[in-house]
């Protein structure tokens, strides 16, 4: 048993590895052609649809786990940027990572990774919009936060490299973690039990999964590998992207950083929201 656990976590870690470093290096590569100071005009702009649209590719090409998102939505806000498009940024950028989209693709099907991607883009927007309308642009702190450089860097492929290598550094275990933790459901875990309790008809471990999903911290690198096995194993899709979307969405760490620049009443908003926009999700993929 636990030379198959074993040899399933090599199968699993090489896939991801080939996966990771590929798409890691092509995606470094092109962001030199991608225009970030017309990106930023745009998101500052009057038309908030557009700066909407925007905010969400921005979150798409700064692939940024929770916590590390945080510097830079201190730098939009410096910036007087509206609170809405920093909100939109904030919600979709751990959520919308390349790299980790692109895995998810080839692990877990195309038809799920666009699905997952329009409902976060969609559910990132409107609660963008809502915080602004219900006038939680009051609830800012007004903060300086270093440690926050834009990217000003022309790419090449050693550049491109050498970003991959960074990358790999920093993202790259916890790929690894949720291999591990993958192969290891996959190995001990018996699959009827998952199956019985975790069943398309248990539609109330949906809300679970997304309340636990927020203080587990998981990466969203990590849960690719684990859901793969769940969805194998027999749990419904529902709780796993539930749980997927919460754990990447919050964490613990970011909290605490949100609390050095947003009051209470708004940091307890972002944690609903992200409860929300993960509990609906999965409810979507459940029906599905």
């Amino acid at each position: 048993m636990w030379m198959d656990t074993f040899q399933s976590f090599l199968s699993i870690a090489l896939e991801l590895t080939i996966l990771f470093v590929v798409i890691s290096f092509v995606i470094n590569f092109l962001q030199a052609y991608i225009p970030y100071e017309k990106v930023e005009k745009y998101l500052g702009g009057k038309n908030k649809g557009i700066g909407a649209l925007f905010a969400l590719l921005f979150a798409f090409v700064t692939p940024f786990c929770s916590c590390s998102t945080i510097p830079v939505v201190v730098n939009m806000l410096k910036k007087k940027m509206p609170f809405s498009i920093v909100m939109i940024f904030l919600f979709s950028s751990p959520v919308l990572d390349p790299t980790i989209i692109t895995i998810m693709g080839v692990v877990l099907g195309w038809k799920v990774t666009i699905l997952y991607t329009i409902i976060t883009a969609v559910f990132s927007v409107i609660i963008g919009f809502a915080l602004e309308a219900l006038g939680f642009e009051k609830s800012v702190k007004n903060v300086v936060m270093s440690g926050y450089q834009e990217n000003t860097r022309k790419f090449n492929v050693k550049l491109a490299l050498r970003e991959t290598i960074y990358l790999m550094k920093s993202v790259y275990p916890f790929l690894l973690l949720g291999a591990a933790i993958g192969a290891i459901i996959h190995g001990l875990v018996p699959t009827n039990w998952i199956a019985s309790t975790f069943g398309s008809d248990n539609w109330w471990i949906v809300p679970i999964a997304a309340i636990v999903g927020i203080p587990l911290y998981i990466r969203l690198s990590s849960m690719i590998p684990i859901s793969q096995v769940l969805i194998a194993k027999g749990m419904a899709l529902g709780p796993v992207m539930a749980l997927m979307i919460s754990s990447a969405g919050a964490s613990l760490p970011e909290v605490v950083l949100l609390k050095s620049i947003f009051k209470k009443e708004l940091v307890i908003m972002f944690v609903l929201s992200v409860i929300t926009m993960s509990t609906i999700s999965g409810f979507i993929f459940y029906l599905i």
